[in-house]
């Protein structure tokens, strides 16, 4: 006879387990504590937040703004509303993951199809405002003005003063002397807070003057130059530190209100130059796309906004550039196309992408071999002291890699590097440095460069082989060898059989990974060579010893290429197809292994 429990009531274990798994999944139990820190925390994340979206709206930047309200809106419903749990602890490697990952991808993607470059790396406004600071010229017939310095009547210290003012008339045209074109300056003391006391206007009796003629009192008059003015006194500049004096040469007095010239002290500290504007700047309704810039010595020459981000003659794609500053401009496919096109490229990129896959191929298999020799070698039960030989092992891997790069780079120095002079018994170039010519050119020749950074990165590589084959050693059942020796296998048969495919099952992940980082192991070739020995004929700073990381780096910030972000991008994305690729194939490479064993 059965016996219904339907109407049974649950336990109080049962209701505590129920609970406990509830409240693991929907976080309804938080102390208070607990609600103190979490609003705490979010107030302060949300502070951050505003001050961002204010710095993003005052520059308009729509997109990151829309993004940034959304993104801590969602975090602020997350860690508000009670359950959610699993999305609280996912939300802040969430967060990371696309500040520093997905963004830097996006943005990388979206510039690889923009000319952006030191030249090309901001709006049209800030361009075109470029470009018109930088509007002037002295020409040959400019005109030139003594200068005399003075100072205020309290006798301040001459470095305690730090701007200084041109002397201007009643109009705020500069005090000029009709008969020597003289210009006064003088230093406001701003210590004292009396900035702007600078003479109005000049009476010609009341002036100091350095005599070059007689009757120097009379307007017209051969006078010479102004020394000082009442209430000031003058002052030797060139005995001012360098700090004040390149103040000095900085400064700019505009001659008119159009600032279509200015007097500075191109001349020197006593004497002052005119620089007149190069081109007359038209800018219409304030849109951009409409600004003209016309010389002033030729107005025929009129130059325009064009399609590549610069200011060209008539607007066309291959006139005449006014200014070697640009813009920030789309231009599609344009990066990838010089990358697959430009015959100058082709050649050095052939053998760079040549020499990538070479290096990162021979880097993972000379440490691979190197490391499970070394491995095989200590895991013979018959060997004393093998872990003070596996600590010695693991010396070069401990040991920071840019510090060995460094070391082996004064090892391998021509002239007077150890293995040239004491390892192989070349001539020290101390002694004989004719003779040192002779010597080894590791770092010099294109090929002994390369074996270089292959015998370098296998130093650095091996202990990581070799730690990674022990513990993959180690886990090999030791039945499985004790029952291939009883069958009369020979060493190498159960290295051969039972040993290698067990390991490349286990270690074949690392093997890709391996591969994956020498193939962008950027350290060990910049620190070592440099990428050199460096080939410019083609007009790109490619090395012998270049892998595709260095060569992007060169062109993305090397002085020698332009700097142009746009194409290390694009170059960027191939990286990123080709190891992608790679790491593909053989993590099906991988599986079938598993399916094999």
């Amino acid at each position: 006879m059965s016996v219904r429990n339907e109407g049974r009531k649950p336990k109080s274990s049962e209701k505590t387990t129920k609970k406990s798994k509830h409240s693991l999944y929907d976080s309804s139990v938080t102390t208070t504590r607990g609600w103190i820190f979490k609003i705490v925390l979010l107030g302060i994340i949300d502070a951050i937040a505003v001050f961002a979206a204010f710095m993003l709206f005052a520059q308009h930047q729509w997109i990151p703004l829309a993004l940034e309200v959304l993104a801590v809106a969602l975090l602020n419903w997350v860690y508000l509303k009670r359950g959610s749990l699993p999305a609280k602890y996912l939300a802040p490697g969430v967060i990371f993951l696309i500040a520093f990952q997905i963004s830097v991808l996006i943005f990388s993607f979206f510039t690889a199809f923009t000319n952006y470059s030191s030249a090309h790396n901001g709006s049209i406004e800030f361009a075109t405002t470029a470009i018109k600071d930088a509007n002037f010229a002295t020409g040959d017939n400019a005109k030139s003005y003594h200068v005399s310095w003075v100072k205020n009547s309290k006798g301040q210290p001459a470095e305690l003063l730090s701007t200084q003012e041109l002397k201007l008339d009643s109009s705020g045209q500069p005090v000029l002397d009709p008969n020597t074109g003289e210009a006064l300056f003088s230093y406001t003391d701003i210590l004292l807070g009396e900035q702007g006391k600078y003479i109005q206007a000049i009476d010609r009796k009341t002036v100091i003057w350095q005599k070059t003629g007689a009757n120097c009192a009379a307007i017209g008059a051969d006078c010479g130059f102004a020394v000082s003015i009442p209430g000031f006194t003058p002052f030797d500049a060139t005995a001012l530190p360098s700090s004040q004096t390149n103040k000095l040469y900085a400064l700019k007095f505009w001659e008119d209100s159009s600032k279509s010239g200015f007097i500075n002290l191109a001349g020197g500290l006593d004497s002052a130059v005119e620089s007149t504007a190069i081109y007359r700047i038209d800018n219409p309704g304030g849109d951009y796309s409409k600004v003209t810039l016309t010389k002033i010595a030729d107005p025929t020459m009129v130059y325009k906004p064009s399609v590549d981000g610069y200011y060209r003659l008539a607007g066309e794609a291959k006139g005449e550039k006014a200014s070697e500053t640009g813009w920030e401009v789309f231009v599609g496919t344009k990066n990838l196309a010089t990358i697959f096109g430009d015959q100058k490229l082709r050649e050095p990129l052939l053998k760079i992408i040549s020499w990538t896959i070479i290096f990162a191929v021979m880097s993972v298999l000379t440490t691979f071999i190197v490391g499970l020799a070394i491995a095989l070698l200590f895991d013979d039960e018959r060997m004393r002291g093998k872990k003070i030989y596996r600590s010695i092992m693991i010396l070069p891997y401990a040991f920071p890699g840019f510090l060995s790069a460094y070391v082996w780079k004064g090892l391998f120095n021509q002239k007077y590097g150890f293995i040239n002079t004491v390892i192989l018994g070349q001539t020290n170039g101390a002694v004989d440095m004719q003779a040192a010519l002779n010597n080894t050119p590791w770092l010099v020749d294109g090929t002994m460069a390369k074996i270089a950074v292959l015998l370098v990165n296998l130093w650095l590589g091996f202990p990581y082989m070799f730690l990674i084959t022990t513990g993959a050693l180690q886990a090999i059942p030791a039945e499985l060898t004790e029952s291939a020796t009883i069958d009369g296998a020979t060493p190498s048969q159960i290295l051969r059989l039972i040993k290698m495919p067990l390991l490349l099952v286990s270690l074949a992940p690392l093997l890709i990974s391996s591969f994956a980082f020498n193939f962008n192991n950027f350290s060990i070739i910049y620190l070592l060579t440099g990428g050199g020995p460096t080939n410019t004929a083609t007009g790109y700073d490619a090395g012998e010893t270049d892998i595709l990381i260095t060569f992007v780096y060169k062109i993305a910030f090397s002085t020698g290429t332009g700097r142009d972000y746009g194409l290390a991008s694009a170059f960027s994305i191939l990286i990123f197809l080709v190891v992608g690729s790679m790491s593909l194939i053989s993590f099906r490479r991988t599986k079938f292994l598993e399916d094999i064993n």
